[in-house]
């Protein structure tokens, strides 16, 4: 039995500039989550991150937003893991997902970090790929027929139609949540997949 989530980590860069862009689609969901749980965020300098406190079913769970760039993600990532006496399987990180068309969403445990910087940090600071990641779809400037380099593209605010796709995917992982808070990963994977071929 996989031990549930208790440490929720949303990927993006702060500041009011970044705020609407693809690349912070990992904070978006986070405050979602937050207010799902009736959290607030405390700016807790000491984890290098927003962090908000709930109880959910008894249990404390902790979602946070980290108050570095993109790349130095795993600053508060490691800091909340070893004060809270996590392991990496507890941890889910919300990341914004190029290899995903927008309104599709994949949760997986491990892998690669295909050249995400957020994850890349946090892997090196763990040590581990082992945490969770809900992998939210923003698209490819490929795909979507843009002309933009990726660089560009993730720091800039999702098109309408975009958006609109992006915003029904995070609803649908925040009605996984609870299963995810019990360790229920086979049925939150089957919840989440099912609804990206409908």
């Amino acid at each position: 039995m996989k031990p549930p989530i208790r440490l929720i980590i949303g990927l993006g860069n702060p500041g009011a500039e970044y705020e609407k862009t693809r690349h912070n689609a990992g904070f978006w969901l986070a405050d979602q989550l937050a207010d799902d749980f009736r959290a607030s965020f405390t700016l807790e300098k000491a984890f290098f991150a927003w962090v908000a406190k709930a109880r959910v079913a008894g249990e404390q769970i902790i979602v946070a937003k980290p108050t570095t760039f993109m790349n130095r993600s795993g600053q508060a990532a490691g800091a909340l893991m070893r004060f809270y006496k996590l392991t990496p399987p507890e941890v889910l990180v919300l990341h914004d997902e190029l290899d995903l068309m927008p309104g599709h969403v994949k949760l997986k445990q491990g892998g690669g970090h295909a050249g995400h910087n957020g994850l890349r940090d946090i892997q090196l600071v763990f040590g581990s790929a082992d945490f969770w990641r809900l992998r939210i779809g923003i698209g490819h400037p490929r795909t979507l027929g843009l002309a933009q380099q990726v660089a560009a593209f993730v720091l800039n605010p999702p098109r309408r139609e975009e958006l609109d796709q992006i915003e029904h995917s995070l609803e649908r992982c925040r009605a996984v949540m609870p299963a995810l808070l019990e360790g229920r990963y086979p049925q939150a994977m089957n919840q989440l997949h099912e609804a990206n071929s409908g």
